[in-house]
């Protein structure tokens, strides 16, 4: 469909590849061009940080709020007792009041990085919704709200035909899921104006449904847009990588890995990359994005740079760059790497070195640290380590040890001073 935006924000949407689908184009954009609308996207607290995967989504908030509009962070310390059914091939485990509270607090100091939260026009909210939802009275919500339900269309919706039509049991619990969060719509537009909601394209089906509600409770017209579900070049799914999520907060994945993951961008995805995950203009994108050889580690450098500096802050990533040049350009060690630091006691009289690998992130288990060292894929002081018996001791650590997991990924040990 060829649609030429008026607005700021849809214009950004569609040039810069953010947008799937919207309900409606034409209306939403005029709603934008009156002046500043507000709209939200729902988190669920299900891990103390936010991933890689949640970042298009906070950076299309972030555009919201560049383009003049109010954003709102919707914490969802409500629908995570339920748990997001849509696409999963199994329950979520159900966290308890406390986990809920303490996972929305790591997830709100990555919110502060990209947002202002301020009391202008524009300034974003963050809301939770178990203000509305731990006080609904059961009888009165199914009159009021189920009854605008039907549970035929319900179950024709992708994310649930998918696990039934798979013989998967979707409980009862989750089944109410897409009715809480499309009350959530209606609830946000009743209290805030709230006129559009934001996700990933597996929302599609609970988005229409509260756009249906509002429809029929309060009669306004509101709206819903979606993003692609990302998957890198070679069909991974974003976000995702051999050493698992790639966490947002600091303290569950340092500034250097991050660094790292997008400076390890395959050459094909640079450009689209740099328009999603960056602020630089488009055409600086599609210039980078055209580097060929060896020059495209230009922009890839450009690229990890850019997105730590939004996350981390700029000295962050000049940190990141200057500890991968020594690692990889001068053999060294460099001041950022993750970091094992072992007392005297846990050394003890050695530790293996299959401990150490697993210890330091740079393999999930045992098994997995053995088969590394296997296939020559470990290296200790950037050389080649073939012994998984080896033990470490204390003379081997009078200094940092450099441990490797092929070519990108490094750790050092050290001993407790």
């Amino acid at each position: 469909m060829t649609y030429h935006p008026k607005s700021d924000f849809m214009h950004v949407m569609m040039e810069r590849g953010f947008l799937a689908d919207c309900t409606d184009y034409q209306g939403l954009d005029d709603a934008l061009m009156s002046g500043p609308q507000t709209a939200y996207i729902g988190y669920d607290a299900t891990a103390k940080s936010l991933h890689v995967g949640h970042l298009l989504n906070i950076m299309m908030l972030r555009w919201y709020q560049k383009c003049g509009h109010k954003p709102i962070t919707l914490m969802g310390g409500g629908t995570t007792k339920v748990g997001d059914p849509s696409f999963r091939s199994d329950e979520r485990p159900l966290l308890d009041g406390a986990a809920i509270d303490a996972n929305i607090a790591g997830m709100k100091k990555v919110f502060d990085r990209y947002l202002a939260y301020d009391d202008s026009a524009a300034g974003a909210l963050m809301l939770n919704n178990a203000e509305w939802l731990d006080a609904l009275n059961y009888l009165d919500f199914l009159r009021d709200i189920g009854r605008h339900f039907s549970v035929n269309r319900m179950l024709s919706f992708e994310s649930v035909k998918s696990r039934l039509d798979r013989e998967q049991s979707l409980s009862f619990l989750e089944f109410n899921y897409m009715i809480l969060q499309a009350y959530d719509f209606l609830e946000l537009n009743r209290r805030y104006g709230c006129l559009l909601q934001m996700g990933g394209s597996d929302q599609w089906g609970n988005i229409v449904n509260g756009i249906d509600l509002t429809r029929r409770v309060a009669d306004h017209e509101i709206f819903g847009l979606t993003t692609p579900l990302l998957t890198t070049s070679d069909g991974r799914k974003m976000g995702k990588s051999a050493g698992g999520a790639i966490w947002l907060n600091g303290d569950m994945l340092s500034p250097y890995e991050f660094w790292q993951f997008w400076r390890n961008t395959t050459d094909a995805d640079v450009g689209r990359f740099l328009k999603l995950y960056t602020e630089l203009p488009v055409e600086e994108c599609d210039r980078l994005a055209a580097l060929e050889g060896s020059e495209i580690n230009a922009a890839k450098i450009r690229l990890a740079n850019e997105v730590t500096t939004l996350l981390h802050g700029a000295e962050a990533a000049q940190a990141a760059e200057a500890t991968a040049r020594e690692v990889f350009e001068k053999g060294g060690v460099g001041d950022d790497l993750p970091t094992l630091t072992l007392t005297a006691e846990e050394l003890g009289d050695g530790i293996s070195i299959v401990q150490l690998i697993v210890r330091t992130g740079l393999a999930k288990s045992g098994k997995e640290a053995k088969r590394l060292i296997a296939e020559n894929g470990a290296r200790l002081d950037d050389a080649p380590l073939s012994d998984s018996g080896l033990m470490i001791d204390a003379a081997a650590l009078a200094a940092p040890l450099k441990l490797s997991a092929g070519k990108k990924r490094h750790a050092l040990v050290q001993l407790q001073g």
